[in-house]
């Protein structure tokens, strides 16, 4: 199902394709507010990228809920109070956080460096982020207690686990393929989650009910005439097992975000439109 239009000006994470390979931007840019009532989304407008909340029942006009000049993605607290979003700023991308229901005053947490993917942890005390350095992507935490920055393992998109002190990431391999990983910056343990010799795999997302993780990945569809590089969306459990494609449509389904109640799955996609417009589409999760 449908739920945004021409006119919402939902941004599509960008996609590189070669003849052999495919390549997706990754940041998460699409949440649900605390109710689950209405989806805030990235939209370009007036030559600005910026938040935008949509009431998912009436269907009608988003509002605007930054004013900056270029979102790159975003993510809501648990308690669904607060936003944390990175900005392209010149050549530095910088991670900034902002009440998600009232104001435009935001707080600016890290400069200087190319930080993105901000996640708040589930007790609300660290925000996650990935930093681009000369060796990689590199995942961080602020301490929102005292405003201590933390390195800890190599790895994108990261996605805290409730009641652990463990992180789902992607993580790029030799190869250039994108693997899920399950890391605990505790005792140090890691364990790959998800992998395949041909497919990359990023995004991770956590169900509500923590039995299922949700991710982009890489398919390929075939033809008499040759083949077209193409992103779709993927379920496994927690361990790796039970791995399904869910998505098989021609059109890159990208950024995927579970409903409060886990029945469905809210992602991007250019499906259902002749100009390859994209949209916020809306399908049933039955696993």
């Amino acid at each position: 199902m449908k739920i945004s239009s021409a006119s919402d000006y939902v941004c599509l994470p960008q996609v590189k394709r070669s003849r052999n390979n495919i390549d997706w931007l990754s940041n998460r840019i699409l949440g649900l507010t605390r109710d689950g009532n209405a989806i805030a989304y990235l939209s370009f407008r007036n030559n600005t990228t910026n938040i935008f909340i949509k009431d998912l029942e009436k269907q009608g006009s988003s509002i605007q809920r930054t004013n900056r000049t270029n979102v790159l993605d975003f993510s809501f607290s648990p308690d669904g109070k607060d936003l944390c979003f990175s900005e392209k700023r010149g050549d530095n991308n910088q991670i900034f956080r902002t009440d998600a229901e009232k104001g435009y005053v935001c707080r600016q947490i890290t400069s200087g460096a190319n930080d993105y993917s901000p996640v708040y942890s589930p007790d609300k005390k660290q925000l996650f982020f990935a930093r681009s350095e000369a060796n990689g992507a590199t995942i961080w935490s602020y301490d929102l207690s005292n405003n201590f920055l933390s390195s800890f393992v190599p790895g994108m998109n990261p996605c805290p686990l409730k009641g652990q002190t463990a992180l789902l990431v992607s993580r790029p391999t030799a190869m250039g393929r994108s693997e899920i990983w399950r890391i605990n910056y505790d005792t140090g343990e890691e364990e790959c989650i998800v992998s395949d010799p041909v497919r990359s795999f990023t995004s991770p997302i956590v169900s509500p009910d923590g039995k299922w993780i949700l991710f982009v990945g890489s398919s390929q569809i075939k033809w008499d005439k040759g083949k077209y590089n193409n992103t779709d969306l993927f379920v496994s459990r927690m361990d790796g097992s039970e791995f399904t494609q869910l998505t098989y449509h021609a059109a890159d389904d990208l950024s995927p975000i579970w409903s409060a109640d886990g029945k469905h799955i809210y992602f991007i996609s250019q499906r259902g439109d002749a100009d390859g417009t994209a949209n916020i589409w809306r399908m049933t999760f039955n696993y």
